[in-house]
């Protein structure tokens, strides 16, 4: 599954520059690459110490698989205490995670048969080995079979014929009756102890308040929801290299006071996003540095193709995509950061930079006149400064988290430009911890913005989000999609060929354009602010799943 962000998300560090006071961040279409992290071997990073992290909210769920549980913030604790098969590289490559397994390989690929060797040591917080039978009841949860599960997504386990135990309890084979290209990376990651799919009740709600069993690194400390933070600290249970943190902290921090609680010594970092005012404060910083990668992170746009919106058409939803220029938004959230122009995103699959990318948009490129013109011929005319169509006015119902200053300068800049074409934008901005949960899950809005954190997997993790599933929302928020996207999906998921692959994928796109689905705004630069005493960490480009949690610290 994809994680969703809201847009843009110890002592004072001592020592160390500001970084480059006047200069500017590269665009968002370098080719992807090295991570900008500080790398330091082990003997430089000092024993012991807390990371404060900043959050938009604490997990709705700690069940990353269930409908609430998606929230990158959530990932990004669970990924602490959680067994990640694979972990993936600045890169955009995977290789297995040594921690957890010895090996996994494609034993056959007709029919397809993985085999999985789980590391002897790999145990869980209550004392039990790490085995086939964890692999069997994700299956079982997550294949889409018992509707009483609600999964934020199939992907990849509704191919999977059968689970099974190999050699040994700690040997695992899954046949699948359908290929799954993309079978390294998301699959049985983050891997959850079987307990925990043992009814749906306790799938969906056993794990709303905190992780039962833990397998990793670090083990919950506090959960605190009064205070809005969570801690984590050293498993001494733990198998793998010591980290070399005594702990983490994850904060609630609103977006307007992250920079300040950088410059007070309350947080050790924080994500610039597309916030101009963030990035100048932190160039000011003493004891600061900005990194910068590219990131598979993008904002967008999701409109509500549901029959309780008005926006059910796709006509309509494409017409309104024509009235919105995302060149003036992308100029206006990043145009005072980027050392060059600002490039729009024309891809809901592949980001810039990488090899799939094509421009796939021009259905629905910005031509105000053109969008005028398809919204007359839709019966939508102009009466006043709002278009009526037998009698109802054309107002959508665009909602924001709040605070949030980013998506609060993006709705406004809809607003004003819809408002060109005779569409009313009413812009209504609920608490960032009730967003996802209360109103994106549910479909509780007729457009909504946020990002879209991808992965080294971008068409198996988007197949739950463009995929319509009468049975399930999986991540297909508006509740947009047809059978021919359908398809594309399917064959692009089971194409073992990379080109092919490309190929299916970007044929799926130009359907998802045509639908009005969701209009991608821009790419982030991927800009990074953090102490610069901090090592191992920083801008870590694809290297996110997970993050390297183990290495990362602070220098003497």
């Amino acid at each position: 599954m994809t994680a969703l962000v809201a847009f843009a998300l110890t002592l004072t560090a001592c020592g160390g520059p500001s970084n480059n006071a006047n200069s500017g961040l590269k665009g968002a279409d370098n080719a992807i690459g090295q991570a900008d992290i500080n790398p330091q071997d082990a003997a430089k990073v000092k024993d012991g110490g807390e990371f404060r992290w900043p959050v938009d909210q604490l997990p709705d769920n700690w069940n990353y698989n269930q409908l609430d549980g998606t929230n990158a913030d959530g990932r990004r604790m669970i990924d602490t205490l959680m067994p990640n098969l694979f972990k993936q590289k600045p890169d955009s490559t995977i290789e297995v995670n040594k921690d957890f397994l010895d090996e996994a390989k494609l034993a056959s690929s007709d029919p397809q048969v993985l085999e999985y060797k789980i590391n002897s040591k790999a145990k869980w917080s209550d004392g039990t080995a790490l085995s086939w039978q964890d692999f069997e009841a994700m299956w079982k949860s997550l294949n889409g079979t018992d509707k009483a599960y609600e999964v934020a997504g199939t992907t990849g386990y509704e191919d999977i014929e059968k689970v099974e135990k190999g050699a040994t309890d700690q040997d695992v084979k899954v046949t699948f009756k359908k290929k799954f290209a993309e079978w390294e990376g998301g699959l049985f990651s983050p891997l959850y102890p079987k307990a925990m799919s043992s009814s749906a009740e306790e799938f969906n709600k056993g794990w709303a308040d905190a992780p039962k069993i833990t397998a990793g690194p670090f083990k919950i400390g506090t959960i605190d929801r009064t205070a809005k933070l969570v801690t984590v600290v050293r498993d001494t249970n733990w198998w793998g290299d010591k980290p070399k943190l005594e702990k983490f902290t994850f904060r609630q921090v609103d977006r307007p006071a992250l920079a300040d609680a950088l410059a007070n010594g309350q947080i050790d970092f924080f994500d610039i996003g597309s916030s101009v005012d963030n990035f100048t404060r932190a160039k000011s910083m003493q004891g600061v540095t900005i990194r910068q990668a590219i990131t598979p992170d993008y904002s967008h746009i999701t409109f509500n193709g549901a029959d309780s919106s008005i926006l059910k058409d796709a006509k309509l939803r494409v017409a309104l995509m024509r009235g919105i220029d995302t060149k003036v938004i992308t100029k206006a959230l990043l145009g005072q950061m980027l050392k060059g122009d600002a490039q729009v995103t024309g891809n809901h699959f592949f980001l810039l930079g990488s090899a799939g990318y094509k421009d796939n948009s021009a259905v629905a490129a910005f031509d105000k006149e053109a969008a005028k013109k398809q919204l007359d011929e839709l019966g939508w005319k102009l009466e006043g400064e709002t278009r009526k169509k037998d009698g109802k006015e054309l107002v959508v119902r665009y909602v924001i988290p709040t605070p949030n200053p980013v998506s609060d300068q993006i709705a406004k800049l809809v607003q004003s430009q819809l408002k060109e074409i005779g569409a009313k934008v009413d812009i209504q901005a609920v608490p960032s911890t009730d967003f996802f949960k209360q109103f994106v899950n549910v479909g509780n809005f007729d457009m909504t913005g946020f990002r879209w954190l991808a992965s080294a997997t971008p068409i198996s993790d988007s197949k739950g989000i463009y995929t319509l599933d009468p049975a399930s929302t999986n991540q297909n928020y508006g509740r947009i999609g047809s059978d021919e996207v359908n398809k594309l999906l399917e064959q692009a998921n089971g194409e073992l060929d990379n080109a092919k692959r490309l190929e299916l994928a970007n044929e799926a796109d130009k359907k998802i354009w045509e639908l009005g689905a969701q209009l991608p705004l821009y790419q982030l630069p991927g800009a990074v602010a953090v102490k610069s005493n901090v090592a191992n960490f920083g801008a870590v480009a694809y290297a996110n799943r997970p993050y390297d949690y183990i290495h990362m610290g602070f220098t003497e």
